[in-house]
């Protein structure tokens, strides 16, 4: 292998690092459960991954894109339990036909991202600042609606919740995992085939060379949240199928899941780098780490959250371990 190749795989490598840790992770942690637990190797318990995680799913590749323009949004786990509340009282209390229900609360999420891009954009409110507001409005909103828990009855909302697609005898996936599955094909379309997608990570690797590039760099944040807005009410939408119940008090704490889930995926906090797909398997890990706790069946939940905090220290050292070998190279 002569230089020039060498210094092509080296490049491709490092690029890919963090995706390749995160990814052998999730499969060294399968093939454990595997090995220690009986049933962990059965096909449903695979896709019942998918399925309790398909929110989180959703609201990442959302997250992807803002962390990768150099942003940040701690307003998802508000924004979806807004869009249950929603959902539960527009045909619940109003008896809206949930379609018509659930495009609302897109519409309203949507709203809510583009609020936020646009003080971020316009009024150069740091994006911690602004989604901090966006959080505390969000989850305010839920209360103005109800303080109580909203079951949905509808037998449309209960239908589409117990719906399955089965795969023969191996196993089933809800409609939850559907539109999990297009939402992210989604995002890695946006992400890396359009010149939106290039627009985010010239943003993210440095906004001012970006600006000299004549990339509309405000523009493009205010599409980026309404775009995050938008999957954190289609997370919702997931949510409710998977909860059948709108309440103020859901997913509390969403937020933190969800940026530890794009950083464990490989995409870098500083913004510029990182991939769809890399998330999936960040969203997975997680789910992964919760499984292998409750087969294990001895072990505090609490544990999950600590396995997750030194996975996310693993994952930033590992990153900052990239970009210093990055610029050595250079």
């Amino acid at each position: 292998m002569n230089l020039k190749a060498k210094i092509n795989v080296s490049a491709l490598t490092s690029k890919y690092l963090s995706v390749i840790a995160a990814s052998a992770l999730f499969f060294v942690a399968f093939i454990a459960g595997s090995v220690l637990y009986r049933g962990f190797f059965d096909l449903q318990t695979f896709f019942n991954l998918f399925i309790d995680k398909a929110f989180l799913l959703v609201s990442a590749t959302g997250m992807t894109l803002v962390i990768l323009s150099g942003g940040i949004d701690l307003s998802v786990g508000s924004v979806l339990a807004f869009t249950t509340m929603a959902i539960a009282s527009l045909t619940e209390t109003a008896h809206l036909n949930p379609f018509l229900a659930i495009l609302i609360a897109l519409v309203a999420g949507a709203l809510m991202g583009l609020g936020m891009g646009l003080i971020i954009a316009c009024w150069n409110v740091p994006p911690f600042i602004a989604t901090l507001a966006g959080m505390f409005f969000a989850r305010g909103a839920c209360y103005l609606i109800s303080i109580q828990s909203i079951a949905m009855r509808n037998k449309t909302m209960q239908a589409l919740a117990l719906w399955k697609f089965r795969f023969g005898g191996a196993g089933f996936i809800s409609v939850n995992v559907i539109i999990a599955a297009v939402i992210i094909l989604i995002g890695i379309y946006i992400s890396l085939y359009t010149r939106f997608g290039r627009n985010i990570y010239a943003i993210g690797g440095n906004e001012t060379s970006a600006l000299l590039m004549a990339i509309p760099v405000k523009r493009t944040k205010v599409l980026i949240y309404t775009i995050n807005g938008f999957c954190s009410a289609m997370s919702g939408v997931v949510f409710s199928f998977y909860m059948l119940s709108g309440y103020g008090l859901h997913a509390q704490g969403m937020e933190m899941d969800v940026i530890a889930s794009v950083v464990i995926g490989g995409t870098l906090l500083a913004g510029g780098t990182g991939y769809v797909f890399g998330s999936v398997f960040g969203v997975l890990t997680l789910g992964i780490i919760q499984s292998l706790i409750m087969f294990n069946g001895t072990i505090n939940s609490w544990w999950t959250k600590i396995t997750v905090g030194i996975l996310l220290l693993v994952f930033i050292g590992l990153q900052r371990f990239i970009v210093a070998f990055g610029n050595k190279k250079d």
